[in-house]
């Protein structure tokens, strides 16, 4: 039987769609106030609203939706509930979630959420679900740019052929496709020659900035985005990694779409 939704109150908010990455700060909120979202949308909860959230993949029947469109996530695949002064995650479905620093909290375990920006991965064979989860910081409020530079994630530095190169090989990502993959050698090569006909790109090349960029990252802690990480058949999983690597700490942003002379849906 399909959850019923609970009635939301001042204390429980929707996110819009277009709201953006919980990396980029918050709203002016509680301290303790819990963030949690999806590809497309979220909600806030604040600490004293009783309120248990539910992610999954079944999007009518629970709070916040990830990965809609892979079966192997469970249709509720998480609760996170309030205890205490603390928010908790529970893992209630098969696949499982992979905290930063790679800590992995499978089905049937709990964890503490932490205070500040906790980037979380359904963790599917070949394939990591992004689900955005931020608990307002108990300080006082502070104005939004002040607050974004003390918060983000260190961006990674990128040379301009790099950056191109990874934004043809990550477009579907910063266009929020739905389940999106990296393109393929032969689709970047593609775009780059429509992008710089004179710079005779090939898909050799680009794999080459590619490659460069995962050895860099991987030798200054980064895992998951070396050949080596993974097990034979992984396919495109290095990229994928790299990919989100380069989105959570903000190094790739919607805003370089405008490199391909498409910047998509606003």
């Amino acid at each position: 039987m399909p959850m019923a939704m609970p009635r939301l109150s001042h204390k429980v908010n929707i996110l819009p769609e277009e709201f953006g990455s919980l990396a980029h700060g918050l709203p002016p909120a509680p301290p303790g106030t819990l963030f949690v979202r999806g590809l497309y949308g979220g909600m806030s909860v604040e600490p004293d609203a009783r309120f248990e959230l539910h992610f999954g993949r079944c999007e009518p029947d629970v709070h916040v939706c990830v990965g809609a469109d892979d079966t192997r996530v469970s249709r509720l695949h998480g609760r996170i509930t309030r205890e205490d002064s603390r928010w908790v995650l529970h893992n209630v479905g098969k696949l499982p979630i992979r905290f930063p620093g790679a800590r992995l909290v499978v089905s049937g375990q709990r964890e503490e959420l932490p205070s500040g920006y906790s980037p979380l991965f359904i963790v599917a064979p070949d394939y990591e679900h992004l689900l955005e989860v931020r608990v307002a910081a108990r300080t006082a409020p502070v104005p939004a740019t002040s607050y974004q530079a003390k918060t983000l994630p260190t961006a990674w530095n990128l040379n301009d052929r790099e950056r191109l190169v990874l934004v043809c090989l990550a477009q579907r990502y910063l266009r929020q496709d739905r389940a999106p993959q990296p393109l393929t050698w032969a689709e970047v090569e593609d775009e780059l020659r429509r992008v710089q006909p004179e710079k005779g790109w090939t898909w050799r090349q680009a794999a080459h900035e590619v490659r460069k960029v995962r050895l860099r990252l991987s030798a200054r802690g980064v895992c998951g985005i070396r050949e080596d990480d993974l097990r034979p058949g992984a396919g495109n999983s290095v990229n994928h990694h790299l990919i989100i690597e380069l989105l959570v700490t903000a190094t790739l942003v919607k805003a370089h779409l405008a490199l391909l002379d498409d910047p998509g849906p606003a």
